[in-house]
């Protein structure tokens, strides 16, 4: 168990620090509004996990139950997924944007709401979900619902802690950021090794 919960706590953290829609918006809301308001948001994006848990769990256990050959096609894809999503990084500007000019200030409940929303019809993240915990399951013949659960709780876990960080040290981490130009190039390879790294680690 160790040996896969390790390598998925170390992955695990890297993908949450590294530059995205949702920790930018926590960011930004942090900064215009407070360490409140940026808190309960990052709790609202984080309580989203759990939708996206339990259709990959339900999903998945139920195919691992019937073939171990459907299994091996789903961590297939999942390894060239994650590869894509290297590519893609690859692309991308390393350039970290962010603003948190014309953010109008919302009701702590409408913050959580909102923050719940953009990650449960988020398609990108069940999908992610579906490539990255797969691979990291110690016990495939077993239960793997309180497998699938258990990775779950751990990646909410850290999702909490870190969005809930940078809510909290919104203007200095932005401070940093516009001093250091070459965090976002840093970001941005820690991204591609990482996800190259985790689509070997799923094949092998």
């Amino acid at each position: 168990m160790l040996e896969q919960l390790i390598p998925f706590l170390t992955a695990s953290v890297i993908l949450t620090i590294s530059p995205g829609p949702d920790i930018v918006y926590v960011m930004v809301q942090g900064m215009a509004n407070g360490k409140k308001h940026g808190f309960v948001t990052a709790l609202g994006l984080a309580s989203g996990i759990i939708v996206h848990t339990s259709l990959v769990a339900f999903g998945v256990s139920a195919i691992i139950k019937s073939s171990d050959i459907l299994f091996f096609i789903i961590k297939l894809f999942g390894a060239v997924y994650l590869l894509y999503l290297a590519f893609q990084v690859y692309k991308s500007n390393p350039e970290i944007a962010y603003s948190a000019d014309g953010i109008k200030e919302k009701s702590l409940f409408s913050l959580f709401k909102q923050g719940f929303i953009m990650n449960v019809l988020n398609p990108k993240v069940t999908i992610f979900f579906l490539a990255f915990f797969p691979g990291f399951l110690w016990e495939p013949n077993r239960n793997t619902l309180i497998q699938f659960y258990t990775l779950g709780t751990i990646f909410m876990i850290l999702t909490i802690i870190i969005f809930g960080s940078v809510a909290l040290l919104a203007g200095k981490i932005s401070t940093y950021l516009k001093e250091h130009e070459l965090s976002g190039v840093i970001l941005k390879y820690l991204q591609i090794v990482v996800f190259v790294g985790i689509a070997v680690f799923i094949l092998i």
